[in-house]
């Protein structure tokens, strides 16, 4: 049987330049009008390659390092310049980044790699959360619930299963503002949202493809889907078990100290009535879901190259469906659903504008990376095998603090191939490395609020609601104290 792959090239095709223009004798172009102007200009983006890792100075990590520097500092030494120019000081240390690239490696080659991340990385990610954001945002889960330590670990135990289901994020906004509601009598109450980023914003994401960035970029390169709950199951069982009975211990505490006992709401209703008013919107939850999954099964072949980015045609339709469903959310739900729901625009904007930073600086250090035994971090990497095969708890603990502090989908893409990058032998013969890279990748989320999307998300919506979280380095302590001692059990359990 012969299959008909088919490709559109967009780069330069089809459509020929008038003679006069620079470069424009003989060359074609099919695209928008803007990708128009950029082939005219800079043609030669099409031919650049990769950075090259095993000869670039850890020094180009500093501009990444920096930004991460001024997250940790930021809010704690300068809180009110922080909040009001984080914008600035974020582009101000992408371009330290962009000018001297530009400058050492050529436009082309450094345009080619920032291209690269912002079609292939960057915008599919901001997509795909704004959809999740604006959608559940617009669902008010009326829950009339005292906040106890049974209600609020029933609650993340609720979440943790449905992150699966409905994406880290999806879950996140849906349950933060109840959480929040319900606990705001409370004077000590800032450890519970740390226990629900821990659980519901990142170690529930691990049981589908679905659920987090990394393993749904598994899952496009071919990983079953299936895989994942098969392999991951346990771990999750486990670590959710453990993760609930310490919080309800140490809710349990905070909870006899407040001092409340009334089984009664603070303005007088009974708790434990349950409304949810923008319900129709489920619906496009679940075709936020269906546009996911959709993208990672539909392979109809056709690639579009845009100066040898390859953009596939089910993943721009994936993308496509994601901002229809946002208008179709923003037409038909009643402002005030989100009016009550305190929704803002607010943490949607800061994480884009913070990851869109950390998107584009980190092109070096992932380059460093993917050199590998090659590069500057040789020693480093080095640590990941043993007598020449993985050493799966190295590639746990690895990729784990890789995912902490850098995004963890292209962490996860970098260790992937690491190990290998043959899906067949991932997924049979070392099956392990796999489990150890995804759990890394999933789980150690946690451990810094930049170690994945959501986890800024809750931060900035609970602040919204007057309730102050810990700093960088004081959600650190707490994620240090409380999973470190979980990850290693279960790298003693599972390798």
């Amino acid at each position: 049987m012969i299959k008909l792959h088919r490709v559109l090239d967009v780069s330069i095709s089809d459509v020929a330049l008038p003679p006069s223009l620079p470069y424009g004798r003989g060359r074609k172009i099919k695209g928008s009008f803007l990708l128009f102007i950029i082939a005219i200009l800079f043609p030669a983006l099409s031919f650049a390659s990769d950075f090259p890792g095993e000869t670039l100075s850890l020094w180009w990590t500093a501009p990444f390092g920096l930004i991460l520097l001024s997250l940790a500092t930021g809010p704690l030494l300068f809180a009110n310049f922080w909040h009001h120019h984080y914008g600035k000081i974020i582009f101000g240390l992408t371009t330290a980044f962009l000018i001297p690239g530009i400058h050492a490696f050529g436009f082309p080659l450094t345009m080619h790699q920032v291209l690269d991340h912002l079609l292939l990385n960057y915008i599919p990610f901001v997509v795909l959360i704004a959809a999740l954001f604006v959608v559940t945002g617009s669902i008010r889960l009326k829950a009339h619930w005292l906040g106890t330590p049974q209600h609020n670990t029933l609650i993340l135990a609720l979440g943790a299963l449905s992150a699966s289901l409905i994406g880290t994020t999806g879950a996140s906004m849906l349950l933060i503002r109840p959480l929040i509601r319900a606990n705001g009598w409370r004077d000590q109450k800032k450890h519970i949202f740390i226990f629900f980023i821990f659980l519901v914003s990142n170690v529930g994401g691990c049981l589908t493809p679905l659920g987090d960035p990394p393993l749904f970029l598994g899952f496009l390169e071919g990983v079953p889907f299936s895989w994942t709950f098969v392999h991951l199951y346990q771990p999750f069982l486990v670590t959710t078990f453990l993760l609930l009975g310490l919080f309800y211990t140490i809710d349990h505490y905070f909870y006899k100290k407040e001092g409340q006992s009334s089984p009664f709401t603070h303005d007088g209703r009974e708790h434990g009535i349950i409304a949810c008013e923008g319900r129709r919107n489920f619906l496009l939850l679940a075709g936020i879901v269906g546009a996911v999954f959709l993208s990672g099964s539909w392979k109809p072949g056709i690639v579009f190259d845009i100066f040898g980015i390859p953009l596939k045609l089910e993943d721009l339709t994936r993308d496509g469906l994601l901002i229809l469903i946002i208008f179709l959310c923003l037409y038909w739900t009643k402002p005030i659903v989100r009016l009550e729901n305190h929704f803002s625009w607010a943490p949607l904007i800061e994480v884009a504008k913070i990851f869109l930073g950390i998107f584009i600086t980190i092109i070096p250090a992932l380059s460093i990376l993917k050199s590998g035994t090659s590069g500057p971090l040789a020693s480093f990497v080095s640590l990941a095998m043993q007598d020449g095969i993985p050493y799966d708890p190295a590639y746990f603990w690895l990729s784990g603090f890789f995912s902490s502090f850098l995004d963890n989908a292209p962490t996860y893409f970098v260790f992937f191939n690491m190990a290998g990058g043959d899906v067949t032998t991932l997924t049979t013969t070392l099956s392990t490395t796999l489990l150890a890279i995804s759990m890394g990748s999933v789980f150690m989320g946690a451990v810094t609020y930049i170690g994945n999307a959501p986890n800024f998300m809750v931060k900035s919506v609970v602040e919204g609601h007057g309730i102050q979280m810990p700093t960088f380095f004081g959600y650190m302590a707490w994620s240090c104290a409380c999973l470190l001692p979980i990850f290693g059990l279960l790298t003693w359990m599972f390798f």
